[in-house]
């Protein structure tokens, strides 16, 4: 897959999608990198940490947020992501569901876009495809579910809004499939329950592309620091770093092409040694 000038073996390797919010509000670091020196800073660290992509968000998705006029969310994210691209070799990503976001984004070097909407702005899908960015869309779902079918309601939902949704929507605005990242929405809408359920799951999530077109999906799971692994390990906001990185060694396990984080150094050095092992596992020697 090529994202930007750069290529991602993603059949046999995971990369690191490191994220930048420039937002006040933010879940985990609101308020942190809100500043652009503080910004650049902060992407030139990841990158030194290994990260492989840089993800700049311009406004919260966490749960009860405020949204932010869409001058402001283009003013929070386009000095930074231009600044990165001039400074930087590094394929940058807007987190957004905006389409006039994306399109300013990408206008100053933006090489993908991150909606977690499934391309809800009737506009998104044309901006993708007119520009040959890559994209990662996130299926909105029904909902949690009954209780009794919490087990199942997170695939099937999300199965049936990639195929009856975001693929009809990819193709008739002529996004090329290869261009294409999945991802399952970790902490989306979800009970603890089904959030680890999903993770347990993922190959089934990696599968759901097989037979369209002639594409595999690659599979990005977002799940640092969520609350989700809190009330898990019983910990607060500022101790879910080994249960994040316990989610990326599963992930990498299971076949995830990307993983995006906060902590770009412990999260980098566990899928090497998670690789390690799967090329260990491989190897016919022994």
């Amino acid at each position: 897959m090529i994202i930007g000038t750069k290529t991602f073996d993603t059949r046999n390797h995971a990369y690191l999608m490191g994220i930048l919010n420039v937002t006040p509000d933010s879940f985990f670091d609101g308020g942190r990198f809100c500043d652009l020196d503080a910004a650049i800073y902060r992407a030139e660290q990841m990158i030194a940490q290994g990260a492989d992509i840089i993800d700049v968000g311009g406004q919260s998705t966490r749960p009860g947020f405020t949204e932010v006029p869409v001058t402001e969310e283009i003013a929070r994210v386009v000095p930074v992501i231009e600044a990165i691209k001039a400074r930087f070799d590094i394929p940058v990503s807007c987190d957004t569901y905006r389409s006039e976001v994306a399109q300013a984004a990408i206008q100053v070097g933006a090489d993908m876009i991150n909606d977690v909407t499934s391309l809800s702005d009737n506009r998104m899908a044309l901006v993708i495809a007119v520009a040959g960015v890559a994209c990662v869309i996130t299926p909105r779902e029904l909902g949690n579910g009954d209780s009794d079918k919490r087990r199942q309601s997170p695939f099937i939902t999300w199965e049936l809004a990639w195929q009856t949704g975001a693929v009809p929507i990819c193709q008739k605005a002529g996004i090329a499939l290869d261009k294409v990242i999945l991802d399952p929405g970790i902490g989306f809408g979800k009970t603890v329950e089904q959030n680890l359920w999903c993770l347990a799951n993922l190959e089934r999530f990696r599968r759901v592309g097989e037979g369209i077109g002639s594409c595999e999906f690659p599979l990005l799971v977002g799940a640092s620091n969520k609350s989700f692994i809190g009330a898990a390990l019983g910990v607060p906001e500022g101790e879910r770093l080994y249960g994040t990185l316990a989610i990326t060694a599963i992930a990498v396990l299971n076949g995830a092409s990307f993983i995006r984080v906060h902590d770009i150094k412990a999260n980098k050095q566990v899928i090497a040694m998670t690789e390690a092992i799967q090329n260990a596992e491989n190897r016919n020697e022994y």
